[in-house]
C-alpha cells in the first residue's frame, strides 16, 4: 500500500532524544504561503531552522527553484528529509544538516524559515540580525518575534504566519548634498525597522518622516505645512551610505 512519506501518521518519535521544539509537520497549504509570502524565487537561497521532515526545503526546490538548507539536531528528520529530497527529485538542489539551531551560520540566506516557538525565535533574533543581509526575509509560522513587529501578518488556516524583512543599520548622522547644491543632513535613531530622528536642509531643521525596508530608507523632509515635502530615497551598504536620491 502506498504510504504518503509527509504524512503524520508516518512519524515516530525517538523518546530518548529531547527536542526543545517538538516535531509538528507544517500543512501543505501553509508551506506555500510561507513560501508567498516570503517571494521566494530561483534566486533565494532558503533556510529552515528546526526543518523537521525538510518539507519546506524541498517545496522551495520543486515548486519555486530555490535552493535550501535544512538544519535540526534530531538525526531521524535528517535522515527521512534526505530521503524525501530524493524522492521529489530536488536532492542536488538542497542540503540538510544536523547541528543546534543556535550554532548554525545563516549568512548565506537569503529567505529563513521558522515554525519553533516564541521564546526560541526570540533567542534566535540577534543571530539573524547579526548574520543576515538587509533586505533577507525571515518567516515564522504561528509565532512572533516578540518586540520585534513583523512588517507583516496574514492569516493561514492554523493561525498566522509573519514576515520580516531585515533592515540595515541606519542610526547615527549621514550627510549628501543636493543636485542644487543645498546640503542635506539627518541624525537618526533605530529600533528595528522603525526610524526616528531629526533633520535639516541646510541650516533649517525640518520634519522628518522615515520608513525603512532592508537597505533603503525613504524620507520625506518638510520645512512646515506651506512647504512641499522633499522626498529622498537612501540606500545603505556595509554600514555606509551609498546613494541619495530625490524622488
Amino acid at each position: 500500500m502506498f504510504r504518503d512519506p509527509f504524512d503524520i501518521d508516518n512519524y515516530a518519535q525517538d523518546p530518548d532524544h529531547y527536542l526543545a521544539v517538538p516535531f509538528v509537520p507544517t500543512e501543505e497549504d501553509t508551506v506555500e504561503a510561507m513560501l508567498s509570502l516570503a517571494g521566494v524565487g530561483p534566486n533565494d537561497r532558503l533556510y529552515d531552522l528546526g526543518c523537521g521532515d525538510g518539507r519546506i526545503v524541498i517545496a522551495a526546490a520543486r515548486d519555486r527553484d530555490a535552493r535550501g538548507v535544512g538544519v535540526d539536531v534530531d538525526p531521524l528528520r535528517i535522515a527521512d528529509a534526505m530521503e524525501f529530497a530524493g524522492w521529489a527529485g530536488v536532492e542536488h538542489m538542497v542540503d540538510f544538516r544536523e547541528e543546534d539551531l543556535f550554532s548554525v551560520d545563516v549568512r548565506e540566506a537569503t529567505v529563513v524559515s521558522l515554525y519553533l516557538l516564541q521564546s526560541i525565535n526570540v533567542e534566535l533574533r540577534p543571530r539573524l540580525l547579526s548574520q543576515l543581509k538587509p533586505g533577507a526575509r525571515i518567516v515564522s509560522h504561528a509565532f512572533d518575534m516578540g518586540d520585534w513587529q513583523a512588517d507583516e501578518r496574514i492569516k493561514v488556516a492554523d493561525g498566522y504566519i509573519y514576515k520580516w524583512t531585515v533592515p540595515a543599520p541606519v542610526a547615527g548622522r549621514w550627510d549628501w548634498t543636493r543636485a542644487d547644491g543645498t546640503p542635506c543632513r539627518l541624525e537618526l535613531e533605530q529600533t528595528y525597522q522603525q526610524v526616528t530622528g531629526r533633520a535639516w536642509l541646510g541650516e533649517t531643521e525640518v520634519g522628518l518622516t522615515a520608513e525603512l525596508t532592508g537597505e533603503r530608507l525613504e524620507v520625506e523632509l518638510q520645512a512646515n505645512e506651506a512647504t512641499p515635502v522633499q522626498r529622498f530615497i537612501l540606500t545603505f551598504a556595509d554600514g555606509i551610505l551609498k546613494s541619495a536620491v530625490e524622488a
